[in-house]
């Protein structure tokens, strides 16, 4: 399980990286488009809009903060199993509140018969990046938790074999 660890949290932090990217860009450039045109399917939309940019300001900061410890290798305060387990739980629930609720507000189902660039395909494209982040969250603090509890079990096994042979001596 170490092994999974040590090269399985570069590529994940990567993804998150960039997916954070691509969101940042797209709510972004909705945003300033509609604050342009003053073309805001509602009121409601725009301020989840701009929940999605904090969210992927957010996830691009640490997960680039995250993914630059790791590969300094110095141990950092901030830089602990810890803070990275508060960070995706934060960060999870940011990412799934705001893909959940950008699932009741979008206006159109699946953009059938839309121009393939449209305000709708741009919404959808909203809605699947914030769940993208929310999966790649989730899983990440999923496989953490299952590295720290493998390494507990395997620490405590240590120990009692440890104990063990100081008993035969």
């Amino acid at each position: 399980m170490p092994s999974l660890e040590a090269h399985y949290h570069p590529f994940v932090f990567s993804m998150m990286l960039l997916s954070a990217i691509a969101e940042l860009g797209l709510t972004s450039f909705l945003i300033n488009a509609g604050n342009e045109n003053g073309t805001w399917p509602r009121p409601r939309y725009h301020s989840l809009l701009i929940m999605f940019c904090f969210n992927a300001a957010w996830t691009t900061l640490f997960s680039t903060t995250y993914l630059l410890w790791y590969i300094d290798g110095v141990s950092h305060f901030l830089a602990n199993v810890a803070s990275s387990i508060v960070w995706l739980v934060t960060t999870s629930a940011l990412w799934g509140t705001a893909a959940g609720i950008m699932h009741n507000t979008r206006t159109g189902s699946h953009c059938a018969r839309q121009a393939t660039i449209s305000r709708c395909r741009q919404s959808l494209t909203v809605e699947a990046l914030g769940w993208t982040e929310f999966g790649l969250c989730t899983l990440v603090l999923l496989t953490t938790c299952l590295w720290v509890h493998s390494n507990r079990w395997t620490i405590r096994r240590l120990a009692d074999s440890a104990s063990a042979s100081e008993r035969l001596v």
